[in-house]
């Protein structure tokens, strides 16, 4: 289905952008409910040291046992794990591929989570937009962050995509967390507050806990 500025069931965050820009129609596919759901995106590096994988992990089993919809892309390694991981509770998720989604193959995993309501696919991207780039990925995670109400980060690899994102999103006022481990040092730095798998679905929850 497609959603337009004008419906109510359209995200309010995607009405204000940056720069006086329109807001966009989305294509749907699946329940539209979820988008009104309090929601954490998900974000981590291709490059993730193992201590953070384990922690990305356990988050994500936390998370899937919650009521907070997680969103993301789901495109790095960490990230298409723990997509695994969530579609197996009954948390809801939003996916937002990094293309158009019109004529998109639904995978046979993904097909129960649908029909249960559980997941969304999201997209803003248009007709001739039918396979992922650098650049559609990055206004993907732009989109997802301005879905989310607090942003998570389980690790920016230094110089990466990722990091540069951070910093675009640190200054754009969103609530940033990230896993409290050295090896996230810069981003804690930039502003990122620390928490452990087991306390950030309360942190997500209720950020001025």
């Amino acid at each position: 289905m497609r959603l337009g500025p004008d419906d109510p069931k359209y995200p309010n965050s995607l009405r204000g952008l940056p720069g006086g820009r329109p807001a966009p129609e989305a294509a749907c596919i699946g329940n539209v409910e979820i988008l009104a759901r309090r929601k954490v995106a998900l974000f981590c590096s291709v490059e993730c040291p193992g201590s953070l994988i384990i922690g990305a992990h356990d988050l994500a089993q936390a998370l899937r046992r919650s009521e907070i919809a997680v969103v993301s892309g789901f495109q790095s390694p960490v990230e298409q794990e723990c997509f695994t991981i969530l579609l197996r509770g009954p948390a809801p998720v939003i996916l937002c591929p990094a293309r158009r989604i019109d004529r998109i193959t639904i995978r046979p995993e993904w097909r129960a989570p649908i029909e249960s309501g559980r997941l969304l696919l999201f997209s803003i991207f248009a007709e001739h937009q039918r396979r992922p780039t650098a650049q559609l990925a990055m206004e993907r995670n732009r989109l997802v962050a301005a879905l989310a109400d607090v942003v998570f980060v389980a690790h920016a690899a230094p110089s990466s995509k990722t990091a540069e994102f951070c910093r675009e999103a640190w200054v754009s006022g969103k609530a940033m967390y990230t896993l409290d481990n050295p090896a996230n040092a810069e981003l804690i730095s930039l502003g990122a507050r620390p928490v452990t798998p087991v306390e950030a679905p309360l942190m997500f929850a209720h950020p001025l806990y």
